[in-house]
């Protein structure tokens, strides 16, 4: 049969069996999702670093390093206060792995014989509840580790700062209080003295008023 003929040119045409048909009928989802709001805490903080790396405590019972889960390590600073926090979390279950400030008294040093490690005591949160900890963070190269810790220090120093202008800030307060405190018993003794000389007055004045007669 000649290929021009209609009828063959109609099989080829014709859709294959199985081929999607737009039916027009509309199939309602049997179960309604509804759209969760997740928050992870960090809403109100700005990163400041971020880096991939393994972290390790030091276990004092064991004598020994034990690893605490590979992921990354964040600098958060929060927008208000300005403080800022150290948050390591497991990259697949993004459990929490560290969890704490970095405070002026703060200081990280490279670990004895490894470019790529360095370590810090803390007073650790990750676990629900304050836990002093000695760790120890590794990263891919040495270049993470040395800016790793050039910018624990540098937080480190800017935190002191903002706690020396806290305490001047409070110091000033405390004698701004006492001098507006003083100012007030001053008020009061001199109120009271006027009063004192107004009462003494009136009775001078009761003294001499003639005593009428019967």
């Amino acid at each position: 049969m000649s290929s021009a003929d209609p009828e063959h040119r109609e099989e080829e045409e014709a859709p294959a069996a199985g081929d999607d048909e737009d039916t027009g009928a509309h199939v309602a989802p049997i179960v309604k999702l509804e759209e969760v709001a997740v928050t992870t805490g960090e809403e109100d903080e700005d990163p400041i670093l971020d880096l991939k790396s393994k972290l390790y405590r030091f276990d004092k019972d064991g004598n020994q390093w034990k690893e605490r889960g590979a992921g990354t390590v964040k600098f958060l600073k929060h927008k208000v206060t300005g403080k800022v926090r150290l948050l390591m979390r497991q990259s697949k279950t993004l459990k929490i792995c560290a969890n704490h400030l970095i405070l002026p008294t703060m200081s990280v040093q490279e670990h004895a014989g490894n470019e790529k490690s360095c370590v810090w005591h803390a007073r650790d949160y990750a676990d629900g509840e304050l836990k002093d900890e000695l760790f120890c963070i590794r990263f891919p190269s040495i270049e993470n580790c040395k800016s790793f810790m050039e910018k624990f220090q540098e937080v480190a120093e800017s935190q002191k700062t903002e706690d020396e202008t806290e305490s001047s800030a409070a110091a000033g307060l405390i004698e701004k209080l006492s001098v507006e405190e003083k100012a007030d018993k001053k008020d009061e003794k001199t109120e009271e003295k006027e009063s004192g000389k107004e009462s003494k007055a009136v009775e001078d004045q009761k003294a001499e008023e003639p005593t009428s007669s019967a």
